[in-house]
């Protein structure tokens, strides 16, 4: 195949998977606590088609490849929902949550309660605390989640504050080590999480995507436009190809 349709190739193949990064990225713009992704790329080097009699050293071939993606994991914006049970994180902590295959990480801070009183995740997952699960009686109310996390309520017609638990929040020294599994919820990895004491809990709020879904639609129409590009280069290099061919089988023997 020749060099130039090789090259070409090639990149159509990295805007392709970049497309499926940006198309994640759009998808996901108004999901609570989302991280934008985006590809990296490089350049490959190869030396090109040869003979052995060519005279000097053959011209290496640059192609472009996708080595993989990294993670945007700047703080998105703060949303108010007057909802008590709404939590967002001011840091760079995580939520730690019980899920199937155990502890898991995220910064969704949509909260509710399930059937048992348990504080759990918009997916049923539990909210851990220092001490395990935070539990509510039904005779609960006024709720009020403290900057550190502490989770105090009124009991019944009691007058004084009655503690459920602390919120536990996890930090880590690479967040980008984190593996990404999907419903907005982070693995260990090869992170080392540690006990957070320097971010903070707000009540009643939610952390939005920090996708900039301007800026993402903005490369969608980038990458379509490089495709297509491409795609005219790949064709008019055919047609060369076939005009050729074409020419030398008309050459008189």
């Amino acid at each position: 195949m020749q060099n130039a349709l090789l090259i070409g190739l090639s990149r159509q193949m990295t805007l392709e998977r970049q497309m499926d990064v940006i198309a994640n990225n759009v998808a996901n713009a108004n999901t609570n606590g989302f991280k934008a992704d985006h590809s990296l790329f490089e350049e490959f080097l190869n030396s090109n088609a040869r003979e052995d009699n060519f005279i000097g050293a053959d011209r290496r071939v640059s192609y472009v490849q996708d080595r993989g993606t990294f993670r945007d994991i700047g703080q998105g914006p703060m949303e108010p929902t007057n909802n008590p049970l709404d939590m967002a994180i001011d840091g760079s902590a995580y939520f730690v949550v019980q899920a199937n295959g155990g502890e898991r990480f995220t910064r969704d801070g949509k909260f509710s309660l399930n059937a048992t009183g348990q504080l759990v995740t918009s997916d049923g997952n539990l909210v851990l605390g220092t001490g395990g699960p935070i539990t509510f009686q039904p005779t609960d109310h006024d709720i009020n989640v403290a900057p550190d996390g502490t989770v105090t309520v009124l009991e019944g017609t009691a007058k004084t504050d009655s503690i459920r638990g602390k919120i536990r929040m996890a930090s880590f020294d690479d967040p980008a080590k984190l593996t990404k599994l999907g419903a907005n919820l982070y693995a260990v990895g090869s992170a080392v999480p540690q006990a957070d004491t320097k971010s903070t809990v707000r009540q009643g709020y939610v952390e939005k995507s920090n996708v900039n879904a301007v800026g993402e639609m903005s490369r969608m129409v980038e990458v379509m436009r490089s495709y297509t590009a491409i795609a005219n280069l790949l064709q008019q290099q055919s047609d060369l190809h076939k005009s050729a061919i074409e020419k030398l089988a008309d050459v008189p023997a």
